[in-house]
């Protein structure tokens, strides 16, 4: 079964290094990718969100949803299942941006995308559909850039979902509670 999952990843990738490969892309996909490092993307959309008091409480949110995935995909899983990188099995693909060093499953790109999209969807849809759509753009230039495996996207989303909805429900749990004591 592994080695299933693995040929289909394999060919997966191969096909969007193959036929997706365009110089519009090449320049806008690490760019992309880029401003998905550490989060860095979600984490200004969260401090804007710090500074307007009616959303304030969704900007912590995503800072707890994506330290949540971070700790849990970085500290955790990425050691456990100690997947090496195709570009790094596969050094002969050309490479658009540096190679990582690090472990490649789950994607953490994508989940601080998902972690940081699902929080905003629970602030605002038209928004949260936007960060969505963003989200899958991150999730496909990880691809693009040969630095994951498909299987890896599909864990970071699953992982960063997970993340997001943990925190809106801890964070409910705190506001009912709270609401009920000072009633």
């Amino acid at each position: 079964m592994l080695q299933w999952i693995q040929n289909t990843d394999n060919i997966l990738l191969n096909f969007i290094q193959f036929h997706f490969h365009s110089p519009i892309l090449d320049k806008a996909l690490p760019f992309i990718s880029m401003i998905g490092n550490l989060g860095a993307v979600w984490l200004v959309i969260a401090a804007i969100l710090l500074c307007i008091p009616r959303y304030r409480k969704y900007g912590i949110m995503i800072v707890l949803a994506i330290l949540l995935a971070a700790l849990t995909g970085e500290a955790i899983l990425k050691p456990m299942f100690a997947r090496i990188r195709p570009c790094n099995l596969n050094i002969y693909v050309p490479m658009l941006i540096q190679r990582p060093t690090d472990f490649s499953f789950p994607s953490g790109h994508t989940s601080a995308s998902f972690a940081a999209t699902s929080i905003i969807w629970k602030a605002n849809k038209k928004f949260g559909v936007l960060a969505l759509l963003f989200a899958l753009l991150m999730g496909f230039s990880r691809l693009y850039l040969y630095v994951h495996y498909p299987t890896d996207i599909l864990a970071g989303l699953i992982l960063g979902l997970l993340c997001g909805a943990t925190i809106i429900y801890i964070v409910g749990t705190i506001s009912r509670k709270t609401s009920s004591v000072i009633k």
